[in-house]
C-alpha cells in the first residue's frame, strides 16, 4: 500500500488546516493515523482511527483541537487541526496497517506497517 498525505503548509498562531491521507495499491485497512515529528524530537502519535470510525484515538496535547475523520475501508484519512499552535509544527506522516497486524500498543510505530512520505505543518506566531 502506497499512501499519499497533503495539505501541509504555513499557518499562523490560531489558524486551521486539513491534512488529507489516500492509501493505493493494496488490500484495504484497518487502521489508519497520524503521527508528527518535531526537529529533534522523536516521531509521537497524534490520532488514530478504525475501521469502524468509532472512538478515535488523540495525543492528550491535540485533543479538542484535531479531528480525525475518514474511510479506513477505502484506504482514505483526513485530520482537521484548529486552533493550531507554535509546538505543532512537524512533519506529519500518514500511517496504516491491516487487521491481524500485531499490536504493540496504539502510540507505537512499531504496530504500523504503511507509512506516507511526511507533509510539513508550519505554526509561525
Amino acid at each position: 500500500v502506497q499512501l499519499q498525505a497533503s495539505g501541509g503548509g504555513l499557518v499562523q498562531v490560531g489558524g486551521s488546516l486539513r491534512l488529507s491521507c489516500g492509501g493505493t495499491g493494496g488490500a484495504s485497512l484497518h487502521t489508519m493515523g497520524w503521527f508528527r515529528q518535531a526537529p529533534g524530537k522523536e516521531r509521537e502519535c497524534v490520532a488514530v482511527i478504525g475501521w469502524s470510525g468509532s472512538s478515535p484515538y488523540y495525543a492528550g496535547s491535540v485533543k479538542g483541537r484535531f479531528t480525525i475523520a475518514g474511510d479506513v475501508a477505502k484506504n482514505t484519512v483526513s485530520l482537521q487541526m484548529n486552533s493550531l499552535r507554535p509546538e505543532d509544527t512537524a512533519i506529519y506522516y500518514c500511517t496504516a496497517k491491516r487487521r491481524f497486524t500485531r499490536n504493540y500498543g496504539i502510540e507505537d510505530l512499531k504496530s504500523y506497517t504503511y507509512w506516507g512520505q511526511g507533509t510539513l505543518v508550519t505554526v509561525s506566531s
